[in-house]
């Protein structure tokens, strides 16, 4: 399958301390792909690498196609992203946060118009357009970063704990989302805590004081660590950890 994601030794250096330390993996196209570590892991750190946002000291990336040391800005153009902060401009509407991200990613003013209201009823938002972001409930600011993260069909959009502080019913609704997404061809890299998630994903890898320790299908690494869930792989293998965030 065609690889959206290529990492070859990836390092992260500060000083003396290495964050990322020569990591290696691919990611295909349509792929759920959880990145999980502990604090400190260097998970963070690698994916702002993966997004352009910082360049490696060592190794080698390409992401959509484009390397992410000498082709950074293209990379960036061809991804989506949902922070933490859930990526919106609370002061602005629903209508005008879609159409400033539109705009950015460069989406024709009449393809955004089409598409702004197929997603607002698809949402069952067509009655918020004009609503501040600021007065949405959690879980409606979640569900509308993550449909602006990929409102311009991006080869892959970066999801950085996009579930965090919501209910189990609207983290739920949106996985949902995400297999969508990844049935339409876009590839989901995604960061979480939640270990329950990491059984939704096709794959996960798991960091260690900046070194991937394992990398598998769910079910395999519970084979491979005798274990019935993930938290028991995931607490297996952070037990090894020696430094904190």
């Amino acid at each position: 399958m065609e690889n959206v994601i290529e990492v070859n030794n990836l390092c992260k250096r500060f000083g003396d301390f290495t964050a990322v330390d020569h990591i290696s993996f691919h990611v295909c196209k349509g792929e759920i792909f959880g990145f999980l570590g502990a604090n400190g892991a260097g998970k963070t750190t690698a994916m702002r690498m993966l997004c352009g946002l910082s360049f490696p000291t060592e190794g080698e990336g390409r992401v959509a196609g484009f390397d992410i040391s000498r082709e950074a800005e293209q990379v960036k153009r061809h991804i989506g992203h949902m922070s933490q902060k859930f990526s919106l401009y609370e002061d602005l509407t629903v209508r005008e946060n879609i159409r400033l991200y539109a705009g950015i990613y460069g989406v024709p003013d009449k393809e955004t118009t089409e598409r702004m209201e197929s997603l607002l009823r698809k949402l069952d938002f067509s009655g918020e357009g004009d609503t501040l972001v600021a007065a949405l409930p959690l879980g409606w600011k979640q569900k509308l970063a993550f449909s602006v993260s990929i409102f311009h069909r991006p080869e892959v959009v970066f999801l950085d704990e996009p579930t965090g502080g919501v209910d189990p019913t609207t983290r739920r609704q949106f996985w949902e989302m995400i297999y969508e997404a990844a049935a339409a061809g876009i590839t989901v890299f995604v960061t979480t805590h939640y270990m329950d998630e990491a059984e939704y994903c096709d794959r996960v890898s798991i960091m260690v004081d900046g070194r991937i320790e394992a990398l598998d299908s769910p079910g395999r690494l519970k084979e491979q660590f005798g274990v019935g869930t993930m938290g028991g792989v995931f607490d297996h293998l952070a037990r090894k950890a020696k430094r904190g965030e």
